[in-house]
């Protein structure tokens, strides 16, 4: 098999699973329902799969020639995520209406919001921009090869985050308990702040 190709697949996996604001957003969702999580996860793949499409097209290296408009993304996506976050910390102050569940004011549809989580990461069509040609061989076309590339880090997230989702629902009974639910929920609630806040920071 092509090494270039399994080394490709070995830090694209790094890539995914790395703990960031995707992950703690499908844990978030996980928590609420089987469904909301693996939907989350879903629209995270389905924001990777726009960041690729990106990449390949050579559309992302606008985003690295106008600092304005990797700022003005960096400004939305942490924005967003300190959003999220926010929310997610104003539920654990809110009285529980049954074991492990909080009322909390209408969130977006689990697919939207992990969607436009990544979507609206800025770093990722640059990271995915310098990253695949180091993996396209001297003399081979280029095209079909960033093609297939994309293609791995999109079917890794496919797996990655619905096994996460598909994780924490099983351990869902335990997580679900008032004391632990709220510790976690304080826990992303808290990582999704300071992602944001960093995000923001990073922007200004």
């Amino acid at each position: 098999m092509d090494a270039q190709l399994i080394a490709f697949t070995g830090v694209a996996a790094g890539m995914v699973a790395m703990p960031g604001a995707d992950f703690t957003v499908v844990v978030r969702n996980a928590l609420i329902s089987r469904r909301a999580g693996v939907a989350c996860a879903l629209g995270i793949t389905g924001g990777l799969l726009l960041h690729t499409a990106l990449a390949v097209a050579g559309v992302a290296a606008v985003l690295a020639a106008v600092p304005a408009l990797f700022r003005a993304l960096q400004l939305a996506g942490g924005a967003y995520v300190l959003c999220l976050g926010i929310r997610t910390l104003w539920s654990v102050r809110r009285p529980r209406t049954a074991v492990g569940e909080a009322p909390t004011p209408a969130a977006p549809h689990p697919l939207r919001q992990g969607f436009v989580t990544n979507a609206l990461n800025p770093k990722a069509p640059v990271t995915f921009l310098s990253l695949l040609p180091q993996f396209v061989p001297a003399g081979a076309p280029a095209l079909p090869r960033t093609l297939l590339l994309a293609l791995i880090v999109v079917a890794l997230a496919l797996v990655w985050f619905p096994a996460v989702a598909l994780l924490v629902d099983r351990l869902g009974r335990w997580l679900r308990r008032p004391r632990v639910a709220r510790a976690l929920e304080g826990v992303t609630g808290a990582a999704l702040t300071v992602l944001g806040a960093t995000l923001l920071l990073e922007a200004g």
